[in-house]
């Protein structure tokens, strides 16, 4: 496997960012996954020395100033996702390529739940049920990009 470099790391993490910024509505805004964790998860995993948790936080904070909401939820949410994946990425390497998906979705659920806590204890709505759809469309995507290798055709494929 040949050596990841900080410049595909960044160029996906742009490129999942403008994804982000898509004028996105209706129930595709509910479907749309969490581009940026997504891409974020997968470098945590597979190049742990240079994305990490605080590339993470940085990557929030920039999602916080685009999306104009409350300021470090998105920092937070993102850190705290990242501790997890990096925690427990050694583990991973031994995990068939179908539990690192059930592994994916419970990073994003994680993900999610923050932001959940954040956005009730700021006052906001109880949303219903469609507001994990993000992780279940995100899940989807998981397995499209890894399985199929488009982001980095060099890494092995656990099955």
């Amino acid at each position: 496997m040949r050596p990841v470099s900080l410049k595909l790391i960044y160029l996906t993490l742009f490129a999942a960012y403008m994804l982000y910024l898509l004028p996105w509505a209706g129930f595709g805004l509910l479907l749309r996954p969490d581009f940026v964790l997504l891409v974020l998860l997968y470098w945590m995993l597979r190049a742990p020395h240079l994305c990490n948790v605080g590339t993470a936080w940085m990557m929030g904070l920039w999602l916080d100033i685009a999306s104009g909401s409350l300021f470090g939820q998105y920092a937070l949410a993102y850190s705290v996702t990242a501790f997890f994946a990096i925690y427990y990425q050694r583990r991973l390497v031994l995990f068939s390529a179908w539990q690192q998906v059930g592994y994916v979705m419970l990073l994003l659920l994680v993900s999610q739940i923050v932001l959940l806590v954040i956005k009730l204890m700021a006052g906001n709505a109880l949303p219903g049920w469609c507001y994990f759809l993000s992780s279940l469309s995100g899940v989807l995507l998981w397995q499209l990009l890894v399985f199929s290798r488009v982001i980095d055709p060099d890494a092995k494929n656990a099955s």
